[in-house]
This record gives structure tokens, C-alpha cells and sequence, in this order.
């Protein structure tokens, strides 16, 4: 195609959405999972925040409860914004902070053991976090560093071996797997369904945790892009505040926004990028509103089909010998 894009073509009508995606949820929850309301958990952050709104305005704010689960590296703010977005909607919370579960089964250890494998330094008073560098700017294979802020401010960068990242991954997916577990207690308590909250960045390119963050019952965003669950916050009347706050992990005991651990681009450019390739654009149509030269669009490109192939086992259902005839027709048939 010889045309160019710019960012209108993620524009969307809220109104339509927000309606489409109600009768959705409606029909999911209450006739299709035969279940009273939905269980979500709330982080502070915009997608979270959108799907509570959107499941308190299918099913009613009393049939949705919403999951506020901190942990010892969780930002400042996440308690407070997560507060005032079940407010801002009328949903009942409860408070399960999850710090004495992940030190019991030794979360916080595994990761300063495995920090320790690059960093062996590491002590008392130091926080980290893992970073990736710009796919932009080189076309060379990315490797993960660890960055690591002394209690006297001083700062160290080293490269991960990979035994290390694949620790500090490891016991850091340990904090999904535990919020996702406590969802499902009281999902199963209330006898609702567990909502999940990743939009179509983040389910495409397997930014979640299989068995944490990627376990739902439904995942009614996981068709928008970023761009778009934002202007969904807006017309939902999400809190000014949630909304202008940049994406972050809130995993490590640094702060880290998305951009620097996972994705190449800040989310509104790596939304353009994904579009103009899911279309069938070439990377000239979108080079100029991206800021970028083709050369560098083009590689952004080739780390999304990365993503897509390292990150399929995410999605995968378990794998059997062979299939079982009567369970796959009630699969089919729901």
C-alpha cells in the first residue's frame, strides 16, 4: 500500500465499544460461564481500571468485586489508584496485600539469589530492575541488563547470563501466579468469573505470565490497542490521574516502565506499528508519524514476529496424545 498512516486510524467511538463490549461480558458471564458477576484485579493501572468499568457497567458495580493486591515492591501509588478507580465506579474492593505469601514461598530471595549470579554485590538497601536495550537503534541480538541503585545512590549496570534472567523471571512471575490464585478463590467463593485485563499489545506480543496474568475466564480488552483502552478510560469517567499515569510494571523494586523491560516503542508507537503490520502497510507509511527511519520500523517489526513465536507457549492449551472427542464438542459448542 503507498499510502501513509498516521495515529487517527486508532481512533474508535466509545460509546459503540463500551456497548459492544457490555453485551459481551453480559452474555459471557452470566449465560455462556453460568456465572453471578466477576472478580477483577485492580492495579492502579489503565487497563485494569477499564476493564472494572466496563464489567460495573454490564453487570451491575454490586455483582463486581474488585481484587486490590500490593506487594513489598509495589509503587507508592498503586493503593491509592487502585482506591480510587473501584470508587470511581461504584465497586467494592477488598485488600489482600501479598507480601507475606511471596516471602513464604521465597520470592523475594529467588530474585536477589539470581540478581547476585550478575551482581554479586547485591546487598542490604540495594533495589533493580532489568532492562533491555532499544531495538531502534541497533539490529543486533538484545540481551538483558540489570541495573542495580545502591543504598548510597551509586548505580551498576551489568549484561544478565542467562541463568540469572531466567531466575529473576522465574521468581518474579511467582507475584502473578499469586494474585491470579487469591482471584480465583474468591471467584470461586462469590461463584463469579475472574476477568483478565491485557489489551492487544500485550496479548499479541505475550506480555503476561501463563498461569498469572494471562489466566482468565474472559479478557474483554484484549482486542484494543493501548491507544484505544485509553480513550475507553475516558468515556468511562476513569480517574484523571490513572489516566495520565505512563504504563509501568510495578514488579521490581525500581521503577520500570513497559518500554524499557519489553516493548521496543512507548505504547502508542509500538499500537501504530503493530496496526500498520497486522494492514499489510510497508514501514515507509508509517515511518514519518513515528519519528523513525523505515530501516528502523522494519526491525521493530521483526522483534514483534519474535515475540509472537518465543511467546506461543503463553497462549498454548495443554497438549494431549490425542483428543478427547466429548470434551472438544462442549469446547466447540460454548
Amino acid at each position: 500500500m503507498a499510502e501513509t498512516l498516521d495515529y487517527s486510524v486508532l481512533s474508535i467511538d466509545p460509546e459503540q465499544e463500551v456497548a459492544r463490549i457490555k453485551e459481551s461480558i453480559a452474555k459471557t458471564v452470566l449465560q455462556r460461564l453460568n456465572r453471578r458477576g466477576a472478580v477483577v484485579g485492580i492495579s492502579g493501572g489503565i487497563d485494569s481500571a477499564v476493564v472494572t468499568a466496563l464489567c460495573a457497567r454490564a453487570l451491575g458495580p454490586e455483582r463486581v468485586l474488585g481484587l486490590l493486591m500490593p506487594e513489598r515492591h509495589s509503587s507508592e501509588d498503586t493503593l491509592r489508584l487502585s482506591k480510587a478507580v473501584a470508587d470511581s465506579q461504584g465497586v467494592s474492593t477488598l485488600l489482600e496485600d501479598i507480601t507475606e505469601l511471596l516471602s513464604a514461598s521465597r520470592c523475594y530471595e529467588r530474585q536477589e539469589d539470581a540478581v547476585r549470579l550478575a551482581v554479586p554485590e547485591y546487598g542490604p538497601g540495594c533495589r533493580f530492575k532489568i532492562t533491555l536495550p532499544s531495538v531502534t537503534e541497533q539490529d543486533t541480538y538484545r540481551v538483558f541488563s540489570v541495573i542495580v541503585l545502591r543504598p548510597d545512590g551509586s548505580e551498576i549496570r551489568r549484561r544478565l547470563p542467562l541463568q540469572a534472567y531466567l531466575g529473576v523471571v522465574a521468581a518474579t512471575n511467582l507475584k502473578q501466579r499469586t494474585r491470579k490464585m487469591l482471584e480465583y478463590y474468591h471467584a470461586d467463593r462469590l461463584n463469579y468469573a475472574v476477568a483478565g485485563t491485557p489489551n492487544r499489545l500485550e496479548y499479541d506480543q505475550g506480555f503476561f505470565v501463563k498461569g498469572g496474568d494471562g489466566l482468565a475466564d474472559f479478557k474483554p480488552i484484549a482486542h484494543l490497542y493501548k491507544s484505544q483502552v485509553y480513550e475507553l478510560a475516558a468515556y468511562l469517567g476513569v480517574p484523571a490521574e490513572v489516566r495520565s499515569r505512563p504504563p509501568t510494571t510495578d514488579t521490581y523494586s525500581l521503577p520500570q516502565g513497559q518500554d524499557e523491560f519489553y516493548f521496543s516503542l512507548p505504547y502508542r508507537k509500538m499500537d501504530l506499528c503493530l496496526y500498520a503490520k497486522n494492514h499489510g502497510y510497508a514501514p515507509e507509511a508509517i515511518a514519518d508519524a513515528l519519528e523513525l527511519k523505515p530501516e528502523q520500523v522494519a526491525r521493530v517489526w521483526r522483534d514483534i514476529d519474535g515475540k509472537r513465536v518465543t511467546t506461543h507457549y503463553g497462549h498454548m492449551h495443554p497438549v494431549l496424545v490425542e483428543p478427547v472427542p466429548e470434551i472438544e464438542a462442549l469446547r466447540g459448542a460454548s
